[in-house]
């Protein structure tokens, strides 16, 4: 059984006085198996982002279904949903949901705290995630007193801490240089080799070279869709850069 099952979505957005809709996805589906790492990319408008929130809970399809490990994500009652949110999904966001009058320890803490967790068991879950982000040595500092590079590990620290799931990234190098950016990429390989699945939505097709599959969303379809395979990141980079060329210029779609 697939850890992710995205059965027929499809989203339609009425305009404020109803006169007008939007159709963001038409007829998506895919899998995702427990393990992977999958990258998902489209052009601004294709419906990536519509996509990205109905997986993480945040909006509801018009139609369709998600299921996570079995359990069918759009039928959770709504006072139950945030902590199915919390429980099951981590996210590593753009520009990294810090609180600056948090240090980065309580940060991290915060959805553990939420669910009522003892400091002793928030510490134990902490340590090996934080030595293995290499942010051992920062975790009393606050977001304002570190560098991006350094908030973006925190974020992904937050992210893994519940021991979710998946983890959902929406564009997690765009508020970062190309060092910082190779880091966490680089780290995001290791989570994956130890098992953690992860879903990426990114515009930049170096980010999504480190992936094992790439999928490509244009008119709220999934239009097309790469695996690595054993190639070399190098060639799977070109494969993705090519992909994204014949989307750009029109091209036909293909399975």
């Amino acid at each position: 059984m697939a850890l992710l099952d995205v059965r027929n979505l499809k989203k339609v957005y009425t305009t404020r006085f109803g006169k007008h809709q939007v159709q963001a996805l038409s007829n998506v589906s895919f899998t995702i198996e427990e393990g992977e790492f999958v990258a998902i990319m489209g052009e601004s408008g294709s419906g990536k982002t519509t996509l990205l929130n109905i997986l993480a809970a945040l909006d509801q399809p018009t139609s369709g279904e998600v299921l996570l490990a079995g359990k069918s994500m759009t039928s959770i009652p709504e006072k139950e949903i945030s902590a199915f949110r919390r429980d099951q999904l981590g996210f590593v966001f753009q520009d990294f949901n810090l609180l600056d009058t948090f240090s980065l320890r309580d940060n991290i803490f915060l959805p553990l705290v939420l669910a009522g967790k003892s400091y002793k068991e928030m510490s134990s879950r902490l340590l090996p995630i934080a030595r293995t982000l290499g942010i051992s040595e920062i975790l009393d500092k606050f977001p304002y007193e570190v560098s991006g590079g350094q908030k973006q590990r925190a974020a992904v620290a937050r992210a893994l801490i519940t021991h979710p799931r998946i983890i959902l990234a929406d564009e997690p190098t765009g508020a970062l240089d190309s060092r910082s950016s190779d880091e966490l990429l680089n780290l995001f390989g290791e989570i994956n080799r130890q098992g953690q699945t992860i879903l990426m939505v990114t515009h930049s097709a170096k980010a999504a070279s480190h992936a094992n599959r790439v999928m490509f969303i244009k008119d709220g379809e999934v239009f097309h869709q790469i695996y690595k395979a054993s190639k070399s990141r190098h060639e799977f980079y070109q494969n993705i850069s090519d992909a994204l060329t014949v989307i750009a210029t029109g091209g036909d779609r293909r399975e």
